[in-house]
């Protein structure tokens, strides 16, 4: 009877080391590092509209229908973006500067209102050389999406090659993307500075 009290009386310590055990774990790791099991695996098949912009030539006409093959023939970025997302908008000016450099991205409107996207484009600038709508969510539910911003690197051939959640800047295009992006062949060339660079 007396050693099961001594047991019982260690038990919070135990609970105790091991939740701490597990803290200090998860503070070594990186937020934004979320495996994906679609890396290296082909754009999940999808079929959903695209926004026209600008906005005069979208008025009551039905949006054009686009699907995973627009991803075949470049190296392209994969931006998840919506109007509602505060961190899409911090990420927004180095997505133009990207685009100015000659990186293709394609974006892709999560869970937003066609409206609001052709006005915040209008508003803020397009990077985008195509707009996907995906209202309903599911190309992100297939994509593995957590929330806006996500970028994924996809190779001429249509696979994933590398998957970021967050705000996509400067440090992480040079950290995450660059090496990645060259080795699969993207081509870029920018006036910035009056320096070739992507």
């Amino acid at each position: 009877m007396f050693r099961l009290t001594q047991i019982k009386l260690f038990i919070p310590l135990l609970i105790f080391i091991v939740l701490a055990s597990m803290l200090y774990w998860g503070l070594g790791r990186d937020p934004n590092a979320m495996p994906s099991v679609l890396v290296d695996k082909p754009v999940p098949l999808f079929n959903l509209p695209s926004l026209d912009i600008p906005l005069e030539s979208a008025v009551d006409e039905p949006e054009p229908l686009v699907n995973q093959s627009v991803f075949k023939g470049q190296v392209t970025l994969l931006n998840v973006w919506a109007t509602w997302c505060p961190s899409c908008r911090i990420e927004h000016p180095f997505l133009l500067e990207l685009a100015e450099r000659g990186v293709p991205i394609i974006g892709l409107d999560y869970k937003d209102e066609n409206a609001k996207a052709r006005l915040w484009l209008e508003e803020y600038g397009n990077p985008y050389q195509l707009v996907i709508v995906d209202q309903q969510g599911k190309l992100g539910l297939d994509l593995g999406v957590f929330g806006a911003p996500e970028t994924y690197l996809i190779d001429s051939e249509g696979l994933i090659r590398h998957k970021h959640v967050g705000v996509v800047d400067e440090r992480v295009w040079q950290s995450d993307f660059l090496a990645l992006y060259n080795s699969f062949g993207g081509a870029t060339v920018s006036v910035k500075g009056g320096e070739v660079r992507p």
